[in-house]
C-alpha cells in the first residue's frame, strides 16, 4: 500500500508539473501574440497615416499647379500685369499679326487689307500709350533712360508714317505689300530693342508697386487714345495729350463710317 501511494504520488507530481510547464507557456504566448497583433496594428496606423499625407501633399501640390494657370488678380479685382506686361502683350498680339500677312497668298488681297487694318489699329493704339504714359515715366524716374525714350520716338514716327501710307494704300496696289514688309521690320526692330534693353532697365529700377500702377495707366488710357496713325501730332507731353483726345474722337467717329460702307459694299458688291 505505501508503495503503491508513493507511485501515485509520483505521478500525480508529474502530472503537475507537466501541467504547470503548458500553462507557463501558454501565459507566455499569449503576451507575445497580443504584442504582435499591436505592433502590426500600429504600423498599419502608421502606413495608413503617411498614405494620406502622401494624398494630401499631392493634392496640394496639383492645386497650386492648378492656381499658377489661373491669372492673379490685385486687391482691387484689377489683372495684376504691370506696365512691362502690358506692353509685351501688345508686342505679342501684333507680331500674330504679322506672321499672319506674311503666311497669305501672294493674291490674297482682301485678307492682308484687314490684317493691315487690324495692324494700324493695334500699333496706333500701342505707340499712343507709350508716349501718354510709358515715356513720360521714364523720363521722369529714369533721367539717363532719355536717349533711349528719343530714339523709340523716332522710330514711331518712322511707323507712323508707314501705317498713314498703307491706310491709304489699295490693298492690290504693286507696293502694298514692299510697304507693309518695311513696317514689320521696323516695328520688329524696335520691339527687339526695347525688350532686350530699355525694359530690362525699368525692370531693375523702378520698384513693382510703380510698374504695377503704370500698367493701371496704360490700360485705363487704351479705349481713349487715338486709333489711327498721326505722323504730324505731338508725340510728347502735355501736348500729345490735349491733342490725343480730340484726334481719338474723330478716329471713332471715322471708323464707325469706315465699317458702315465696308458693310454696304458687301451687301452690293458692284458699288
Amino acid at each position: 500500500m505505501a508503495a503503491t501511494k508513493r507511485t501515485i504520488r509520483k505521478t500525480v507530481k508529474k502530472t503537475a508539473k507537466r501541467t504547470a510547464a503548458k500553462a507557463v507557456k501558454r501565459v507566455s504566448k499569449a503576451p507575445t501574440v497580443r504584442s504582435a497583433r499591436k505592433s502590426a496594428s500600429h504600423r498599419t496606423a502608421r502606413v495608413n497615416e503617411a498614405t494620406q499625407k502622401n494624398i494630401s501633399r499631392s493634392s496640394k501640390s496639383s492645386g497650386t499647379t492648378r492656381s499658377k494657370k489661373t491669372p492673379t488678380k490685385r486687391s482691387n479685382g484689377k489683372p495684376a500685369g504691370d506696365a512691362l506686361t502690358v506692353l509685351k502683350q501688345d508686342h505679342r498680339d501684333v507680331e500674330r499679326l504679322f506672321r499672319r500677312f506674311e503666311k497669305a497668298g501672294h493674291d490674297a488681297h482682301r485678307a492682308k487689307g484687314e490684317l493691315v487694318a487690324s495692324m494700324i489699329e493695334a500699333l496706333s493704339r500701342h505707340a499712343e500709350i507709350e508716349e501718354l504714359v510709358f515715356y513720360p515715366a521714364l523720363r521722369q524716374q529714369l533721367p539717363r533712360s532719355e536717349s533711349a525714350v528719343l530714339e523709340a520716338l523716332e522710330e514711331h514716327h518712322l511707323v507712323k508714317i508707314a501705317l498713314k501710307e498703307l491706310e491709304s494704300l489699295d490693298p492690290s496696289a504693286k507696293r502694298f505689300d514692299a510697304k507693309a514688309t518695311v513696317m514689320i521690320e521696323l516695328v520688329r526692330h524696335h520691339v527687339k530693342e526695347e525688350e532686350a534693353d530699355l525694359f530690362l532697365k525699368v525692370r531693375d529700377r523702378i520698384g513693382r508697386r510703380q510698374l504695377l500702377t503704370m500698367g493701371d495707366e496704360l490700360r485705363a488710357a487704351k479705349p481713349r487714345v487715338p486709333t489711327r496713325p498721326h505722323p504730324g501730332a505731338p508725340d510728347e507731353p502735355p501736348a500729345n495729350g490735349v491733342a490725343g483726345g480730340a484726334v481719338a474722337v474723330i478716329d471713332r467717329v471715322r471708323n464707325v463710317g469706315r465699317r458702315a460702307v465696308e458693310r454696304v459694299r458687301e451687301e452690293i458688291p458692284s458699288l
